[in-house]
């Protein structure tokens, strides 16, 4: 049966965690201490949904493109404040208008571009290792068409200070794998289809790639309510995502 996304508005954000991993992302070191753990957005009960047998598409997914999109912001520089904050700043993006900043796929801030050098973004309650991301809009809606590249993910680091992170490649999870076929657009903010899948983003990051085997290539540009710690959704259509059922693969991130 496909998985029920209740609570996921556009540009919503998100969850997935790190189970059953065979390789470990990079630790980080000096984290502060004092930060509280990050939560997941549904406070709601999650039922548990026992493994079934279920197909796939034939042939697997292939990896989307967003190469045609606005670059992500760079010059990404900041950290903890004695205030208990994070701040950080980043450089402008020739051609965009605008830019959406996230904390674990929680909208942050939303901040028009009017020709400024440089950009701030603060974030008054951060949380430990929290995933800080970013995208350049070409068009101040909010459209799809005008949705640019998610930014890596930014976590405190030495000192405090942020630092780029990603999961390294051929990092594997034992997840479970459900599906779903809503139509319209992802958390992140691109169209939903083949090839898109929701995840747990305070511990996978908006933008990772990875492999499902029977599914095929997965891009992480989505959330769920149920969506949690070791689940992720991939996307099918109509039927096919009943089709699916629910069912335990290793995944390999790309």
């Amino acid at each position: 049966m496909a998985s029920i996304r209740t609570l996921r508005p556009v540009f919503a954000a998100a969850v997935l965690a790190l189970a059953s991993a065979t390789t470990l992302a990079a630790p980080l070191t000096a984290q502060a201490a004092t930060l509280p753990a990050c939560q997941h957005f549904y406070t709601g009960t999650i039922p548990d949904r026992p493994l079934s047998p279920g197909t796939g598409p034939s042939p697997e997914i292939s990896a989307v493109s967003v190469a045609n999109r606005l670059p992500a912001p760079g010059g990404v520089s900041g950290g903890l404040n004695a205030d208990g904050s994070v701040t950080f700043t980043f450089s402008r993006v020739p051609g965009a208008v605008a830019y959406r900043a996230f904390r674990n796929g929680q909208a942050l801030q939303w901040i028009d571009d009017w020709g400024q050098p440089s950009f701030q973004v603060r974030d008054a309650s951060p949380c430990q290792n929290a995933n800080y991301q970013l995208y350049a809009m070409a068009d101040s809606s909010g459209s799809e068409a005008g949705t640019g590249q998610v930014s890596t993910s930014y976590r405190l680091a030495g000192g405090n200070r942020l630092a780029a992170w990603a999961i390294p490649a051929g990092t594997r999870f034992t997840y479970k794998v459900t599906s779903y076929n809503d139509t319209g657009r992802t958390a992140l903010g691109y169209n939903a289809g083949p090839g898109f899948c929701a995840v747990d983003a305070r511990n996978i990051p908006w933008g990772t790639r990875f492999y499902v085997p029977g599914y095929g290539h997965c891009y992480a540009a989505d959330i769920g309510s149920w969506i949690k710690d070791s689940i992720v959704d991939v996307w099918l259509p109509g039927g096919q995502a009943d089709n699916w059922g629910v069912q335990q693969r290793v995944l390999v991130v790309e």
